[in-house]
């Protein structure tokens, strides 16, 4: 039996800059191969080299075989090999597949599943009608489309959208839209699927649904599967070998049991123990309250009609109480559209609510927005996604230093305090001229939380600021936040819905389903001993990627 893939000394470079170095790695039939590393690490350009399907104008080398075929890994997708030296000058495949021939291999032979489905499927076309497509490249199928195309919801859990084939990608949820995706991959009956970052827009609960059903599908079809990831701690319950990369090269490749057991690169080392470990030390009975709420509601009108009247409300918040401590975490979790993020926007004023809202004895809930002004320099803000939430046309200085302006602090302290702040943060105060796109994403968040840090706040609100990033910058992030906690005496609402996080940084714990708290309390308490079913699924979902 020959390897269904194989990559032998493949390269591919932009110009003077190396992405992928000489990597090698072959894929058996019915195998379900890892392959992990840090964002930039050269996965996903590997996934789509082995489509053929490598950006134009990158320079490749080495060999890509498919179940027996030469790929095309040179020139524009599509128009095969070009006649210009490659990027160590290794001669080309002989006879690579083109046009027709390379789009027939694509959903039959190998398929692939994308990380953000919203930006994959067609936002034009109903998900019956993508689905269809795919079964037409097929043209072996006797069955009618629609019955085909309902059987693969049904495989793939979606048996509730059968009568539903006309809705649209936005209509669906984000775990209903991966699984659409997942529908269309497998729709041909692939010999080889690929799985690139396929559970990093959900949920965890979601994600362990999914991860799930990828295992069951493998199983039962008999596929390879080409799993792609940043998170370790996935692979130990899904993957039979694991290929550890870093910057464009493979360090380490093996069965997931020895490669787990006895890794052998530093990097292997490094990844295995980066997840956020630890708990938070209890709080003193005493300490006195930085924010609380009681009863706070922020409900949506739901306007129809062509007069748009007002025939219902959205109960994003509903009836919350809480209270937060001085220089003290309280975790919010819950899975998307429990209300977790409306709940800290209230807090801060920044949306409509009902309700009290008491920060440092004083009830805020009926202050204007004038009143409320000088209090925002206490109360600050740092969003999930640090790339939008950055100024594309301001440099880093001015980003962080944005507040001092908005609050008149004196401009000859400006560049001094930029400086400090950015130094806070770990990075390099000479980064403080460059602009958003030079930087990481593990970057970028620090720069986001000087721009809140550099006000000295006393309450930040932390809107799943680690869910985008890599498992060892969670691990930097979180130990940042928790050193200016101690420092500055700061509380923080961190928002999220990994349990493993909130696990390494929060005192007590809310957990909101469906804009009502369902559990409340210390979370060595809430993490050991849940009251709610809901809690426990989100546990356990936490701990599928945790545990062995």
């Amino acid at each position: 039996m020959s390897a269904l893939l194989s990559i032998s000394h493949f390269s591919l470079s932009f110009g003077e800059s190396r992405i992928i170095r000489d990597i090698s790695l072959d894929i058996w039939p019915g195998e379900m191969v890892a392959i992990v590393g840090e964002s930039g690490s050269g996965k996903s350009l590997t996934a789509l080299s082995c489509l053929g399907l490598q950006p134009a104008g990158a320079q490749v080398s080495g060999e890509i075989m498919l179940d027996g075929y030469s790929l095309p890994i040179r020139g524009r997708v599509g128009v095969g090999a070009s006649t210009g030296d490659s990027a160590n000058n290794a001669p080309l495949p002989t006879s690579p597949l083109q046009g027709e021939e390379l789009r027939a291999l694509r959903g039959k032979t190998a398929s692939m599943i994308f990380q953000e489905p919203m930006t994959a499927l067609n936002p034009l076309h109903p998900i019956g009608k993508q689905i269809g497509e795919m079964l037409k490249k097929n043209s072996s199928i006797t069955q009618s489309s629609d019955h085909r195309i309902i059987m693969l919801l049904e495989e793939v859990g979606l048996s509730h959208l059968a009568s539903r084939l006309g809705a649209y990608p936005h209509e669906l949820s984000g775990g209903e839209r991966q699984r659409v995706m997942i529908a269309m991959a497998i729709a041909n009956s692939p010999k080889l699927l690929i799985a690139d970052e396929p559970t990093t827009a959900v949920d965890v609960t979601i994600q362990a649904k999914i991860l799930k059903l990828l295992k069951e599908l493998q199983k039962t079809r008999n596929m390879a599967m080409m799993f792609i990831t940043h998170d370790i701690t996935l692979v130990r319950k899904l993957a039979d070998r694991v290929v550890v990369m870093k910057s464009g090269e493979i360090v380490e490749q093996g069965k997931v049991s020895e490669v787990f057991s006895r890794p052998q690169h530093p990097y292997t080392h490094e990844l295995l123990g980066s997840e956020p470990k630890g708990t938070m030390p209890p709080l003193p009975a005493n300490a006195p309250v930085a924010l609380s709420c009681e009863g706070l509601k922020v409900h949506f009108p739901v306007k129809t009609g062509l007069l748009r009247r007002t025939t219902g409300f959205i109960k994003a918040v509903d009836g919350i109480s809480v209270t937060i401590p001085e220089s003290s975490t309280l975790g919010i979790v819950g899975e998307s559209g429990s209300g977790k993020s409306t709940l800290g926007f209230a807090l801060l004023r920044l949306v409509k609510s009902e309700g009290k809202i008491v920060w440092l004895g004083r009830d805020i809930a009926t202050l204007s927005s004038a009143a409320m002004r000088p209090l925002r320099k206490e109360m600050q803000l740092v969003f999930q996604d640090p790339y939008s939430s950055l100024n594309p046309r301001m440099t880093v200085g001015d980003i962080i230093g944005e507040g001092l302006r908005v609050h008149r602090v004196p401009s000859t302290e400006y560049r001094v305090r930029i400086a400090r702040a950015i130094e806070e943060v770990g990075l390099s105060p000479d980064m403080a001229e460059r602009y958003p796109h030079e930087f990481s994403g593990g970057q970028r968040q620090r720069i986001a939380i000087a721009r809140a840090m550099i006000l000295k706040p006393q309450f930040v609100v932390l809107d799943e600021p680690t869910s985008a990033l890599d498992l060892t910058v969670q691990t930097q992030i979180i130990a940042l936040l928790k050193d200016f906690q101690i420092k500055y005496g700061i509380s923080y609402l961190f928002i999220s819905h990994d349990l493993r996080v909130v696990r390494a940084i929060a005192h007590h714990i809310a957990v909101l389903y469906k804009g009502e708290m369902v559990e409340y309390g210390k979370a060595s308490d809430i993490l050991t001993h849940p009251a709610q079913d809901y809690t426990r699924r989100l546990i356990e979902a936490a701990m599928f990627k945790g545990e062995a």
